[in-house]
């Protein structure tokens, strides 16, 4: 028995080989979803019918030869040749395609175009129809695949933002045959335990929940039946359903749209977050309002301490004793009096005084010497030093001419001045 196991990548091996050795070369008609062009210059698509479908693939080369690629569109019905392609590592096959026609719009593309305008003919997605998403839904309930990455993205983001918000997860299938069935099942148990349930235990919002997919992946909430349903549900719907490009019939009937499951967790826990932050805000500004307080009261505490109490006091009586001592006449006699400035002015004056006493003495003594240096020049007593010599007369005069000495009288006594001492003498009379 040990000799009949055989590794996984043999086994693949085999039937890669038997794959592509027997389905080389193979034309295809399907219809296109989920068309795709990668950086490189590749496409990616599903080719499917309403039973089944296959991935395929058609490199940038390829696609050169095939320009009408671009021009094609999600819902087409298309014809390609290609051969088929076992890829080891992950044990999945596509087709590699080679060539590629389009044919017309696909039947899913067309039936969901259809079934729309027919909803829409009949009122199903009038705004006024619309029922109002509560802002603070206490209690919601989620319809939705119970392992899918849609439940968990819409509960991470719920623990993250919510506060009081409970979530009803209500299983389902959302993809296949008896996926509407399915639906459509959970949405009335939903109906129903909000009518009986207590007002506390109330349903107050419905989430119609899916991760994003092809068109066929999708088709579960196409369902005719299950728009009317949510047409006619008391409890107001979101759905999140697929990706943002993603559209189905649930999301023109539900009261609003959500581009994803973590969108419409955000949207529904918006208004908590609001609160919270808000809160959180108000208690910071509650906490530094508090320690500002403390702050202010320690300091009055510290101030209010008997040291710190003392040393204002003895601060307060060194300032009054400096005032007292300010208010001491006697000893600020001079400084209330202005004297001091007298002083100061006095002897300012005095000193004014000597320099203008000093500089007349030298002025003057300069002035008497040069006077005393002429009377020394005009002195008659030098000009006897000489040999000259002078006479007066009795009444005193000095004689300067001969008509003076003429008119005096004969025998009139006169004095000769010589030059060590004084000779009298008499006018002789006369010549004849």
């Amino acid at each position: 028995m040990e000799l009949g196991i055989k590794k996984i990548s043999q086994f693949v091996g085999e039937i890669k080989h038997l794959l592509e050795s027997n389905f080389s070369n193979v034309s295809l008609e399907g219809e296109v979803t989920n068309l795709s062009l990668s950086s490189s210059g590749h496409w990616y698509f599903t080719l499917s019918d309403k039973d089944a479908s296959i991935s395929a693939a058609l490199f940038k080369m390829e696609a050169l030869r095939n320009p009408l690629i671009k021009n094609i569109q999600d819902g087409e019905k298309v014809i390609v040749v290609g051969d088929v392609n076992v890829y080891p590592k992950r044990g999945t096959f596509q087709i590699i395609v080679k060539k590629i026609v389009p044919i017309g719009v696909g039947d899913l593309k067309e039936q969901f175009e259809k079934l729309k305008r027919k909803l829409a003919s009949e009122g199903l997605f009038d705004l006024d129809a619309k029922k109002p998403i509560p802002k603070l839904p206490r209690r919601i309930a989620i319809i939705t695949a119970l392992r899918g990455a849609a439940l968990q993205d819409f509960i991470n983001i719920y623990k993250r933002r919510s506060i009081w918000m409970d979530i009803v997860v209500v299983p389902t299938l959302v993809q296949g045959e008896e996926a509407p069935k399915s639906i459509r099942a959970s949405l009335h148990r939903i109906i129903k335990y909000s009518i009986e349930a207590t007002s506390d235990k109330k349903i107050e919002l419905i989430v119609l929940a899916r991760g994003g997919g092809s068109l066929e992946d999708l088709w579960a909430f196409n369902d005719e039946g299950l728009a009317w349903d949510l047409h006619s549900c008391p409890i107001p719907t979101i759905s999140a359903i697929g990706h943002e490009v993603d559209y189905c019939i649930a999301d023109f009937v539900c009261d609003l749209r959500a581009e994803t499951p973590s969108a419409a967790a955000e949207l529904i826990t918006h208004q908590q977050t609001m609160i919270k932050e808000s809160m959180q805000s108000t208690k910071r500004r509650l906490v530094n309002a508090l320690d500002l307080r403390q702050s202010r009261f320690q300091n009055r505490l510290k101030y209010a301490h008997p040291h710190n109490i003392l040393n204002i006091m003895l601060s307060q009586l060194n300032g009054f004793q400096k005032r007292i001592a300010k208010c001491n006449i006697e000893k600020r006699l001079n400084e209330l009096t202005h004297i001091h400035e007298f002083y100061l002015s006095l002897d300012e004056c005095i000193e004014q005084i000597k320099r203008a006493l000093i500089f007349k003495i030298n002025e003057v003594q300069h002035r008497l010497e040069k006077s005393v240096s002429m009377l020394n020049a005009l002195n008659p007593q030098n000009v006897l030093e000489r040999g000259f010599s002078y006479i007066e007369s009795p009444d005193g005069k000095v004689i300067t001419s001969v008509e003076h000495f003429d008119i005096l009288p004969t025998k009139s006594t006169l004095s000769l001045h010589l030059k060590d001492g004084v000779r009298s003498i008499q006018k002789p009379s006369k010549p004849q």
